[in-house]
């Protein structure tokens, strides 16, 4: 989706996070604007109906350029919690169910992450995360009232660092929405599929899960995410994974943290996991 509009960034400061965004085709610093409005009111539609909304060139050239150059500057500073196994769930292996239960089965996975504090505060990418107008556009989309950024001073902001031969397992989110930015693609696989709406607060279908991790994907979507894309995804209601990655080429993405409460923060176990500490 595009929406073009008369420049009106002029008044923008050199350095003003809004220059990292095409506000040609996504204006998204002027939501009083009818473009922008038409914008939000299109995310919002595709997003209730599919689960998955995305800004393809949400980045300009330059601002995706610097912010894959930031990445790489801290990419050697990822945690790696080691390849782990672990259920769609995120959750231990219930053994209450039987062997092949969709909440006993694990399933590879593989992630480093890079943690907010360090990301530099003159990166692009924080710059952007931290900017009150990010929030306004995100908060108008997801339709949700006020949203906050996370309080988690490591997970709030994170770039996700995978190599060749890692994968994200299939799995649910514990949040009701998540937005991203994929910064730089690996050379092959790494695809973000997801089933939209396979559960509900009334029915976990449980039936569906199992074929699915079985390999039947009669059902699979696959999210077409290039550099520079903005997604917003709802994950809780959704399974998702990325598929195993191949190539020389490391893949990262920014995972932008922010929540319907004002105090969201990691369990000390998962912040052990992911950044390897607590603080």
């Amino acid at each position: 989706m595009q929406h073009t509009v008369e420049s009106t960034d002029r008044e923008l400061a050199a350095n003003h996070p809004a220059r990292l965004v095409d506000l040609q085709r996504y204006p998204i610093h002027d939501l009083a604007h009818p473009s922008t409005q038409a914008l939000v009111t299109e995310c919002k539609s595709e997003l209730r109906a599919t689960g998955a909304c995305i800004l393809p060139e949400f980045l300009t050239a330059d601002g995706l350029q610097r912010m894959v150059s930031e990445a790489r500057a801290v990419a050697s500073r990822a945690h790696w919690g080691g390849r782990s196994n672990g259920t769609a769930y995120l959750e231990p292996p219930d053994m209450a169910f039987p062997e092949d239960h969709p909440r006993r089965r694990t399933q590879f996975s593989s992630v480093g992450a890079i943690a907010y504090d360090l990301i530099p505060p003159t990166a692009g990418l924080r710059q952007l995360y931290e900017w009150d107008g990010l929030l306004a556009f995100i908060a108008a989309v997801v339709d949700r009232g006020p949203i906050y950024r996370y309080a988690d001073p490591l997970g709030a902001l994170n770039i996700a660092v995978m190599k060749h031969g890692d994968s994200l397992l299939w799995h649910y989110d514990q949040t009701d929405f998540v937005t991203s930015i994929l910064l730089q693609d690996c050379q092959a696989g790494g695809d973000f599929e997801y089933v939209p709406m396979i559960r509900n607060a009334d029915n976990e279908n449980y039936d569906r899960v199992r074929r699915l991790l079985d390999g039947d994907r009669d059902e699979v979507v696959r999210l077409a995410l290039e550099p520079g894309t903005f997604a917003f995804f709802e994950g809780r209601q959704s399974i998702h994974r990325v598929a195993p990655i191949s190539g020389p080429t490391d893949r990262y993405i920014g995972l932008l943290g922010f929540d319907t409460k004002s105090d969201t923060n990691s369990s000390e176990r998962l912040k052990m996991r992911r950044y390897g500490r607590v603080v």
